[in-house]
């Protein structure tokens, strides 16, 4: 059974998850979360009689802060932490991973993330393509699913997808919107693990913003529509030669118009939607994206 713990990121409910499996062999969390959100984890899990101490593997989707940066402190409880092989060195040897944040998010990094530290390379394991983990009884197959990011894996558990941000986010059950943060976004590549989640064919998904989805195929064929949307409305201001920061503000006005003709009226939904999926962000990596891909690449 899967149990998604809300850590209240930033004091919002609903925006960034862990989730924890019961095995024989012991709890194992899919995602860390951020470092910031790690007295809101150990809260989680006391309330299934869990404390860090007391799990033995944390399987991650990719190593951006919000899945990935309190691993070390379940390492430093004892834990085996699963990885795409892409991922792993940065989490040997987080300096540049933490260098590139900092320049993203300047001052507000420990608010936002907090700390992160090296993991012992003997408690790091690369994941294959399509491996199969045991963990007593409990079988999780690992699926490559770039796009979001060049070292994303999609985690399968029986019929149920736990995707990471591959799937996208969705609120409340809101409208699903894709994070487009840089530097790793290909819409090509999206689209295609899009397409390989399709084929699974599975009763649920996951996400880690935020939680279950039961009519996964409807949410795929919306979050490919809404990326393909995306990528096309920030080629204009893109291929006219203006900045990113002149064009946030009205990205920012165009997401929150979005939402709202989807329903979305309640401004606690919107904040945390914006927590989750800051429209600033994909203004920098839609943008990155054309900068590398416009002269060989047509979206539609």
């Amino acid at each position: 059974m899967i149990h998604p713990l809300d850590l209240r990121f930033l004091g919002h409910d609903h925006t960034i998850a862990s989730f924890l499996i019961s095995t024989a062999e012991g709890p194992i969390l899919i995602e860390s979360g951020p470092h910031s959100t790690l007295p809101a984890l150990e809260q989680a899990l006391a309330q299934h009689h869990v404390q860090l101490a007391d799990i033995q593997h944390v399987l991650l989707t990719h190593i951006h802060l919000d899945h990935a940066g309190a691993a070390w402190a379940l390492a430093q409880h004892g834990a085996t932490v699963w990885v795409h092989p892409v991922g792993l060195p940065h989490l040997a040897d987080p300096s540049r991973l933490m260098q590139s944040a900092q320049r993203i998010y300047g001052d507000d990094m420990d608010r936002l993330w907090g700390e992160m530290r090296a993991i012992p390379e003997a408690q790091l394991h690369a994941v294959a393509d399509n491996a199969l983990l045991r963990f007593g009884e409990v079988e999780l197959r690992a699926h490559y699913t770039p796009g979001h990011a060049s070292h994303h894996i999609a985690w399968q558990y029986d019929d149920v997808v736990l995707t990471g941000d591959v799937a996208g986010v969705r609120i409340a059950n809101g409208p699903v919107v894709p994070p487009c943060p840089p530097p790793d976004i290909d819409i090509e590549h999206w689209r295609d693990s899009i397409r390989c989640l399709r084929e699974l064919a599975p009763r649920q998904l996951y996400l880690t913003h935020f939680g279950r989805i039961d009519d996964p195929l409807a949410h795929l064929d919306e979050l490919e529509t809404r990326l393909i949307d995306w990528a096309a409305w920030m080629r204009i201001p893109w291929e006219a030669g203006r900045t990113a920061a002149e064009v946030v503000p009205e990205f920012q006005a165009y997401v929150r118009q979005q939402l709202r003709d989807q329903g979305v009226t309640d401004e606690e939904v919107l904040a945390q939607y914006e927590a989750a999926n800051p429209s600033w962000m994909s203004v920098e990596g839609l943008f990155r994206y054309w900068r590398k891909y416009q002269p060989k690449t047509e979206v539609n």
